[in-house]
């Protein structure tokens, strides 16, 4: 059986679409699994167990150029990929308009059918295109996690019934797979008792203040923990730079300290290098963001930070099983460091065991 996902962007809607494959694997486990995705996200998609294609489509940057002759070159060799194919299923795991007419793309086997979301979910994005492009509508609850929406779109498109939902299941696969590190190689950027901080955003009125993560490393570092700062632009660079600097002035440790606890600013990276550092870490503490949403794919210690009410959309959700390995702190205009310190010690014994 041939499937193609439809899921573009962006980055943590990405992220949140691979437990989905790893339903797909266990109920089908025949099934060959083909992925479209921006270009910018496909290095993490291939990294995502199950996938055996992964075809770019830079939609994005298509649509700022559409009448030239570069993208329509372009468009016609995507088209011409993704033909390669014929799919007994094309799953719009998006709800857009584009996603829509990407999977409209797509050639369907004999009997194939096209499978879409027939509505939208509380705070979400939906457009109505999906649901008239599609062969088949499938009706969604209307209050859902964005993890649980895309298992249960693909479960109810392609016949199978969960084994679990998130709120219950223990460890949730999203099959990330991570690349093996010699002992040099891990250490190159990840300090012993390391921490990656994750403060940057797409948008602004999610980041935290910075003054609250100086004073949140201050309390780490206090505890022996090193501090990584990640950025993935020049404004966030500079953030990185001065929350350094600020940590370094006041607790005297510098990037490749001998003795103790560091703070460094990790160098721009692929995504899926970062990928590969973020799991290297004792635990991460971030705003919403795709990268954080990554540190929960990698099941590392990890808390993050709201300044709205959408934790229950997107956030960690625990293990249902008493122990707190990730967890999100809401609160506005934004957490305060003792309600982010509070969080972190309830996953820092997570760290304690994975060591012992």
């Amino acid at each position: 059986m041939n499937i193609l996902i439809v899921k573009l962007s962006s980055l943590g809607d990405v992220v949140h679409t691979m437990p989905a494959v790893q339903d797909i694997r266990r109920a089908l486990p025949n099934a060959q699994i083909d992925w479209v995705v921006e270009p910018a996200f496909a290095p993490l998609v291939q990294r995502c167990a199950g996938v055996q294609r992964v075809v770019p489509c830079a939609l994005r940057t298509w649509r700022k150029s559409w009448w030239t002759a570069a993208t329509r070159t372009a468009w016609r060799a995507f088209k011409t990929e993704l033909a390669q194919v014929q799919y007994d299923a094309v799953i719009d795991c998006q709800g857009l308009a584009k996603s829509a007419i990407i999977a409209r793309c797509a050639q369907l086997s004999d009997g194939g059918k096209r499978y879409a979301m027939a509505n939208s979910t509380d705070g979400s994005g939906y457009e109505a295109a999906t649901r008239w492009l599609a062969d088949v509508a499938i009706d969604m609850p209307q209050h859902v996690h964005a993890v649980e929406r895309s298992r249960l779109l693909c479960a109810q498109a392609l016949g199978y019934q969960l084994q679990n939902t998130v709120d219950g299941e223990k460890n949730q696969s999203y099959g990330l797979v991570v690349q093996a590190f010699t002992a040099q190689a891990a250490t190159k950027y990840v300090a012993d008792r390391n921490i990656a901080f994750i403060h940057g955003t797409s948008r602004e009125d999610k980041c935290w203040s910075e003054l609250h993560w100086v004073q949140l490393g201050q309390r780490l570092m206090a505890q022996g923990y090193s501090i990584s700062l990640v950025h993935g632009n020049d404004a966030e660079q500079q953030r990185s730079q001065q929350i350094a600097a600020a940590l370094a002035s006041s607790t005297g440790m510098v990037d490749g300290g001998a003795t103790g606890c560091v703070v460094q600013v990790w160098p721009r990276m692929s995504l899926d290098a970062l990928t590969d550092q973020l799991a290297q870490c004792a635990g991460v503490i971030g705003v919403d963001s795709g990268l954080s949403h990554i540190a929960v794919a990698l099941d590392v210690p990890h808390v993050q930070l709201y300044n709205f009410a959408t934790a229950w959309r997107t956030g960690p959700r625990g293990d249902g099983m008493g122990m707190r390995r990730q967890v999100s702190v809401f609160a506005q205009p934004e957490p305060s460091v003792d309600q982010v310190w509070q969080a972190w010690l309830q996953v820092a014994p997570s760290i304690q065991a994975a060591s012992n």
